[in-house]
């Protein structure tokens, strides 16, 4: 379309009669090549041209291609008309338009290729210029120049055509080819530009933007005046009005298209009703301390943002800054000379020398049984307890070798043994390694934090699901039996 001034110029001087040859030559041409120009001239004129103008334009889309002499979509005008005609005209033609408008067939931007946990959408859904709100699940969608999206609830998103989509809320991770270059994500808070990528953008509920560039290259744009800024690989940014700042990628909080059928194939399998009928035996167990599910917004006092869990339409918290941390007060009614820890684990990043699941505060005066649970930047698994003292001439923390794999979930446990002096580690749930100490206290309890705390080389970036403390040793099959329950893949 021309300018709006041109083109509100052009009309109004129709509307006066004052028109020339050539301004109605334009304003025909104007009105072929531009729907939303001809739509809103029928918004506007008054109910004669209107009229006019629907029969002519319907006769116009049944010319051949090679008619050089098309019939022109409006008459020239001889005289104005009054305010009340125009009022009138406009209220019937909005009725006309609006049923005339919807025969005609909608461009299909987008369809649905996979869908985990979305009540109202199936594979092969086909996407329009339409609003979208999925509250629960993750969406995978191939759009018409074939760009491969991924977006994960809660979220409201709108197809604008082909290349652009915006993002009211919700998190997308998008796989860019060459025939969609230039495809962008709109967002309140700015817009992300693909230049031949893969790259993630979180709009939450409260707070800005942020884009994250997994490989390639996006142009980031502020709303309200910002510049555009150049993002490589490993970059992440977050758009401010005006402005925007640098952030630390978090590349493992986007579910990818490669994530997305193996959780669709693990709902079909009846993995969520496995994993709760085994937390139910869980929570009869006389054993157990604490079972957080997350589910219930009282029971996880702290700062933290709540996204999705592992399941459709599930809650975990999700740990991004320094401050963010749960709280807690369990078992400090006496030692726990056995103790079982487990829980889901989804990290971004392992940027931090340590990033802490669960830390216990001790008792006033006396830090011994204190302990503190977590994952190193080596990708490995570490449990401290004070006042004990490992094997070996190193005295090293137990740990074992987590193969740890950021932007997946992974079920991490380990059992203590006090008496018997011997940790041992589990991931997903398979025993990864026994340490034998040479000093063991009982571990103790109480006043304790989940996530970070607040120290320099500290910080836990990621989601933690359904964590587990249970006063005894599990053994190997109910550990293993745990995890293939709660896995959230097939």
């Amino acid at each position: 379309m021309k300018s709006e001034a041109d083109f509100e110029i052009l009309i109004d001087r129709y509307h006066q009669g004052e028109a020339t040859k050539v301004e109605i030559e334009q304003l025909n041409a104007l009105l072929r090549s531009d729907d939303q120009a001809l739509r809103k001239f029928i918004a506007l004129m008054n109910l004669d041209s209107a009229l006019a103008a629907l029969v002519t334009d319907h006769h116009a889309l049944s010319v051949a291609d090679d008619d050089p002499e098309p019939a022109p979509l409006i008459p020239a005008r001889k005289r104005p008309v009054s305010g009340w005609q125009i009022l009138c005209a406009v209220c019937l033609v909005f009725l006309v338009a609006g049923a005339w408008w919807s025969f005609l067939p909608q461009p299909i931007f987008a369809t649905v290729v996979s869908c985990v946990g979305v009540d109202h959408l199936t594979n092969e859904t086909k996407l329009r210029d339409e609003w979208q709100k999925i509250s629960t699940g993750t969406l995978e969608l191939i759009t018409a120049n074939q760009a491969r999206l991924v977006i994960e609830a809660p979220a409201n998103f709108r197809f604008k055509s082909a290349q652009s989509l915006y993002l009211y809320r919700g998190r997308l991770a998008a796989e860019i080819p060459p025939s969609a270059k230039r495809f962008t994500v709109m967002t309140p808070s700015g817009n992300a530009i693909d230049l031949g990528t893969k790259f993630g953008v979180d709009v939450p509920l409260q707070g800005e933007t942020e884009i994250h560039v997994f490989q390639g290259e996006v142009v980031a744009q502020s709303s309200g005046g910002g510049k555009q800024k150049n993002l490589y690989n490993g970059d992440a940014f977050r758009l401010q009005a005006g402005s925007g700042g640098s952030r630390p990628l978090r590349s493992g909080a986007f579910i990818r298209p490669s994530e997305v059928a193996s959780l669709h194939a693990a709902i079909i399998a009846g993995q969520q009703a496995n994993s709760e009928s085994v937390l139910a035996q869980l929570r009869d167990d006389p054993a157990l301390i604490m079972l957080l599910d997350f589910e219930s917004p009282s029971n996880a006092e702290g700062k933290y943002q709540v996204v999705q869990g592992r399941w459709p339409g599930s809650q975990a918290p999700e740990f991004v800054d320094m401050e963010d941390h749960i709280k807690l007060d369990v078992g400090g009614e006496h030692d726990w000379p056995q103790l079982t820890l487990a829980a889901w684990v989804r990290i971004d990043q392992l940027t931090a020398p340590y990033q802490s699941l669960l830390h216990s505060n001790g008792r006033e005066g006396d830090q011994r049984g204190q302990v503190h649970w977590m994952v190193t930047n080596q990708k490995t698994v570490q449990l401290g307890i004070s006042g004990n003292v490992a094997q070996g001439p190193d005295k090293k923390q137990p740990q074992a070798d987590s193969q740890f794999m950021p932007g997946r979930w992974m079920h991490l446990a380990l059992v203590y043994d006090a008496d018997r002096k011997v940790v041992g580690f589990f991931v997903n749930g398979q025993i990864d390694e026994e340490v034998q100490l040479k000093v063991a206290q009982p571990a103790v309890l109480g006043s304790a934090i989940i996530g970070n705390w607040k120290a320099a080389d500290r910080k836990l970036s990621g989601r933690i699901d359904e964590m587990l403390i249970l006063g005894r040793a599990m053994n190997n099959a109910e550990i293993k039996k745990l995890f293939d329950a709660g896995n959230p893949y097939r």
